[in-house]
């Protein structure tokens, strides 16, 4: 049975629908991010050695500054209202090798060495349901 990870601290610095608080974020960073409403911007993360993508998650300025710092992926959970480390409870690691921010500043790419499964269900990557797709007039 999978494990989710639990979040970092009990205390959030956010409110689920409000502002984030004060982060210790590069200003510099931090300037050119553009983010949703609620404060996040999305966190695309594939595998560093093969460019696989494992799942896609959000950060806040908080998330982004702990994972720059420490070099362990940190999140905002949308659902539970508080930061989480992958893989502090599910054992299933992600320690970052880069982060690049996109040309819009609404996306970060992370990539990192993902040690067990990405996906909270067990699987390596959150993308294993192919759906079907036709494209008349493109041959293979």
């Amino acid at each position: 049975m999978p494990a989710s990870d639990a979040p970092v601290t009990g205390a959030s610095t956010r409110s689920a629908a409000g502002p984030a608080r004060p982060s210790q974020l590069d200003p510099a960073i931090a300037a050119r991010l553009r983010r949703t409403p609620d404060g996040l911007v999305a966190a695309v993360v594939r595998a560093h050695d093969s460019g696989e993508v494992l799942m896609v998650a959000w950060m806040d300025d908080e998330a982004l500054h702990r994972t720059l710092t420490s070099g362990r992926a940190t999140y905002w959970s949308r659902s539970r209202g508080e930061y989480w480390v992958k893989g502090a409870t599910s054992g299933h690691h992600q320690y970052v090798r880069s982060v690049a921010l996109d040309c819009d500043g609404d996306a970060l790419l992370v990539s990192v060495e993902q040690v067990g499964a990405a996906c909270h269900t067990g699987h390596r990557t959150c993308f294993f349901t192919e759906l079907p797709v036709s494209s008349p007039g493109v041959t293979p």
